[in-house]
This record gives structure tokens, C-alpha cells and sequence, in this order.
């Protein structure tokens, strides 16, 4: 099943907000502080106002048992998603690779 390119991939945030933290039975203050960040910037990442940067997804990573990749990804395809739409591209040019040629003495 293909996903629709439509739609707007989710926020890491909102999985930790929907799923994972509701999963562990902890409060937000408490996730807060195992991972070493803020309350405030857990609230701000779950109500999806912040990114996951590399450095909390290491954190979260940890904390979870998953990949850092994995969130770094999910952040990713958020914010190509988002930017895709918001970018004006239209005066810059699509090029192709030149054919490699040899060089000659």
C-alpha cells in the first residue's frame, strides 16, 4: 500500500503524544526529565511547534529502545512535506548529469 502524497506525514510528536508516552504510563513531567530536556520543550514538541533535532531523537531513541534514525526520518519526511508546499521553485531549473566522457591527453 502506497502512502497518499497528500497527506502530510506525521508529526513525531504526535506519535510520542498519541501512543508511545500514554504507553509507558508515566506524566510528561516525568518523560521530561529521563530524557534531560524541559517540560516545556516536551510540551512544545508534542503539541508539534518544535522538530525532533538529532540530538533528542539520540534521547528519545534511547529512552524508547528505537533507532535515532527512525525519528530523525519521521521529522524528515514532515518537513520535506511542508516544505514542498510553502517553497517557490518554479525559476530555478531542473538540470541532468552530463554523460561522463573521457579525458584526453
Amino acid at each position: 500500500m502506497s502512502r497518499d502524497p497528500n497527506r502530510c506525514p506525521t508529526h513525531p510528536g504526535a506519535l510520542l503524544r498519541e501512543d508511545v508516552i500514554p504507553a509507558t504510563g508515566k506524566s510528561k513531567a516525568e518523560i521530561a526529565r529521563m530524557l534531560g530536556v524541559s517540560r516545556q520543550h516536551l510540551h512544545d514538541l508534542l503539541a508539534e511547534r518544535k522538530p525532533v533535532s538529532p540530538e533528542v531523537a539520540v534521547r528519545v531513541g534511547k529512552l524508547f529502545g528505537t533507532a535515532p534514525l527512525f525519528w530523525i526520518r519521521m521529522q524528515g519526511a514532515y518537513d520535506a512535506w511542508h516544505a514542498s508546499r510553502e517553497v517557490d521553485v518554479s525559476a530555478i531549473p531542473t538540470l541532468s548529469a552530463a554523460p561522463e566522457t573521457s579525458a584526453t591527453a
